[in-house]
């Protein structure tokens, strides 16, 4: 094994039942280097991080990490940490009612002479790898007590202490906001400095290019490629993620841009939930795709969630399709033609222990009552239909919704909705986490969506989506609306806009 090289992996196989994951696939890590990990959805990126760390016990090929002789083949995560491999994933898998030392040290806690835990030396030894890593951190709060960024910096900081060779960040960015992503960076920028090889999972191509030295891309559980991060341009990169070459993302509009019929379909007054969100006026139309923006914890879900009724407003009125609406709970929302994806498709979305099937139909099940049950040939039929109509990778309809990619699972949410054929559909942050050709289809979707006479409120991080898909922006700022834009929209007069959009 090269010096310069920390890890190596050959010809790595993978095969489930009926399906070959992983096709001798390779992958080599630089001591000092942050690699990007790149594919779409299904491109077999997880299944290669979980054949490294223990997860998979991989069919066939070969690891090799530097400082051990033999070729390896990891059990179990805590065997792969032991050997210098940690991860850290998009679910920050701490405990936030225990302190930062707790977390730091937590089943390798230092102890006394006499068999207790040493705390004093916890908290001691906590400072230190804090003070190392440059962060400005009280060690002995609860977890709880901090963002989400620097939760996401002290499982970092946990992971180095472990004598960490290879870092793996699995999605780290998706829940953070551009200052936060910036503190990561310089985080991950400082570990590389010291020699930690990092390999950095995302779909913003804007964050590989940002902070990436080189570039490995894998397609239907092959590997297509390494290369340096300068001789591969964002337009060859999304080209050798999907296999062809890819239309110009920022032309998915309508020539003239949206035509609406002026109809009202939701129309808010005054409307607010107390400690969340301050009164707000909003107005969607037939036809529209109104985007909320914003920094994040400035409202957004909450104010999508207060129309919805998933948290019942505290004053206001709501008007849906010009009659007056109390929405008590997402039930009675259903019935007025209206749906909601929610930004957690893990916590709020899919019912992971059931079928694809049964996921596509809940929403219509609900609105219909359980004692007028779908018969099992329409669910059938329902399901295979948007199956083929979201192109929802499954093996069956009958699939376990837990198996699929998370890209493909977000389809089978959208499709639960596009069931009830509703009037009126939130979609909070529908294409956070999943790969940029699906991102693309979903983009696309809701603007044909749009153009058959729906009303969509789009709420995304990503404000050049937003650009994209939105004819008008609403945008927040601490739990209050305070613009709105419509027009010829460009990416500064939105940042201006959220930047500095307090009324005078």
């Amino acid at each position: 094994m090269e010096e310069a090289v920390v890890l190596t992996m050959r010809g790595i196989t993978m095969t489930f039942p009926g399906v070959k994951a992983l096709d001798n696939v390779d992958f080599t890590l630089r001591k000092g280097e942050i690699h990007a990990l790149m594919g779409e959805n299904g491109a077999g990126k997880s299944t290669l991080i979980k054949c490294l760390t223990g997860v998979h016990d991989f069919t066939s090929g070969e690891i090799r990490v530097s400082g051990i002789e033999q070729p390896i083949r990891n059990h179990s995560t805590m065997e792969a940490q032991l050997r210098g491999i940690s991860t850290v994933y998009q679910e920050i898998n701490l405990c936030p009612n225990l302190s930062v030392a707790e977390n730091l040290f937590i089943g390798r806690e230092p102890i006394t002479r006499f068999g207790t835990i040493d705390r004093r030396a916890m908290v001691r030894r906590s400072q230190e790898l804090m003070k190392r890593l440059e962060l400005a951190i009280d060690v002995q709060q609860n977890l709880e007590n901090y963002s989400l960024a620097l939760q996401q910096m002290i499982a970092i900081a946990r992971a180095v202490d472990m004598d960490c060779k290879v870092l793996i960040l699995d999605e780290p960015t998706s829940s953070l906001d551009d200052n936060e992503v910036e503190k990561l960076f310089n985080l991950m920028r400082s570990l590389r400095d010291k020699g930690v090889g990092i390999v950095f999972v995302t779909h913003f191509l804007e964050q590989v290019y940002a902070v990436c030295d080189r570039i490995t891309v894998l397609r239907n559980g092959a590997l297509v490629g390494e290369y340096p991060i300068g001789q591969l341009p964002r337009v060859k990169l999304i080209a050798a993620m999907m296999g062809k070459d890819f239309d110009d993302l920022a032309n998915i509009k309508p020539e003239g841009g949206f035509k609406s019929n002026q109809e009202k379909l939701v129309d808010a007054r005054g409307l607010t939930h107390a400690g969340k969100i301050k009164p707000f006026d909003l107005t969607v139309r037939r036809g529209e795709v109104i985007g909320l923006t914003g920094l994040l914890g400035s409202g957004r879900s909450e104010l999508a969630r207060a129309i919805y009724g998933a948290d019942r407003p505290t004053g206001g009125t709501l008007e849906v399709k010009g009659k007056p609406m109390r929405i008590k709970a997402p039930i009675d929302s259903i019935h007025q033609g209206m749906g909601m994806l929610p930004d957690d498709r893990k916590a709020e979305g899919i019912i992971p222990d059931l079928t694809v099937r049964e996921n596509i139909v809940l929403a219509l099940q609900a609105r219909q009552g359980m004692l007028h049950l779908i018969p099992m040939k329409e669910q059938c039929e329902i399901a295979d239909r948007f199956i083929e109509l979201l192109q929802i990778k499954t093996a069956s309809r009958e699939t376990l919704v837990k198996q699929l990619s998370g890209g493909n699972q977000q389809k089978v949410i959208i499709a639960r909705w596009l069931a009830t054929d509703p009037d009126f559909l939130i979609l909070d942050e529908p294409t956070r986490g999943i790969d940029i050709g699906t991102k693309t289809e979903i983009q696309k979707l809701v603007i044909k969506l749009a153009q058959e006479g729906k009303g969509i409120l789009f709420i995304s991080s990503e404000i050049e989506e937003m650009l994209r898909t939105c004819n008008r922006m609403a945008v927040l700022r601490d739990g209050e609306k305070v613009d709105e834009l419509s027009g010829d929209m460009t990416q500064e007069s939105v940042m201006r806009a959220i930047a500095g959009g307090e009324k005078e």
